[in-house]
């Protein structure tokens, strides 16, 4: 037990690649398998969970900042976030999962607070898709923010797979999603990527 907490909280630097790749993939593989228990319950409890969504502008919904980026509308709705949220999650993390927990918190609050103060009126919006873009950009951009090589690759290859879904995902023509919380969740995870940067001797450009 305490051998299992000391390595637990020891500092990310002193992991191995392996360990931290071993971490981020159940880490990650957890958090999926969370949203689908969740919607499952959700089902079964004849979409009870959808209260967790976020209604605009009402200070009792607040509180449903955080939840809401767990609860999905149907299995579809999770299906459909599962994937990149997964693949994206396991990049992100492999940078160290104290930057990365970090990361998303930010994200799920800066979307949940953006989603609350400019959503359309009546309506309800819960998903990871805000997180899923956040963690897009915070990928894209990191890279060249901390002049990594491989994360330059990195961000360039997430940019090929999934730049179209992400533009479209934010265009106010879309119905039936809220491209305000995809926009705002983009925006954050940029945002990080800058706020959360491994520092480099300047001038260096590094692996």
């Amino acid at each position: 037990m305490a051998s299992g907490v000391r390595g637990a909280l020891s500092p990310d630097r002193e992991w191995s690649r392996g360990d931290r790749a071993k971490a981020a993939a159940k880490l990650m593989a957890g958090w999926v398998a969370l949203l689908w228990i969740l919607e499952v319950i959700d089902v079964a409890s004849g979409n009870a969970l959808d209260d967790f969504g976020i209604m605009p502008r009402s200070v009792p919904e607040l509180v449903d900042v955080v939840p809401a980026s767990f609860i999905h509308f149907g299995f579809g709705h999770v299906a459909a976030n599962s994937v990149p949220l997964l693949v994206l999650g396991f990049l992100a993390a492999l940078g160290g999962l104290r930057r990365f927990v970090a990361v998303c918190a930010l994200i799920i609050v800066a979307d949940g607070l953006g989603v609350w103060l400019i959503s359309p009126d009546n309506t309800n919006t819960a998903g990871a898709s805000g997180v899923v873009f956040g963690l897009f950009g915070f990928l894209v951009v990191s890279g060249f923010v901390e002049r990594r090589l491989l994360g330059v690759g990195v961000g360039v290859l997430v940019a090929a797979i999934w730049g179209g879904a992400i533009l479209g995902g934010i265009a106010p023509t879309e119905t039936g999603i809220s491209w305000q919380g995809h926009l705002i969740g983009l925006v954050t995870g940029v945002v990080a990527a800058f706020l959360f940067r491994r520092r480099q001797p300047r001038g260096a450009l590094t692996a």
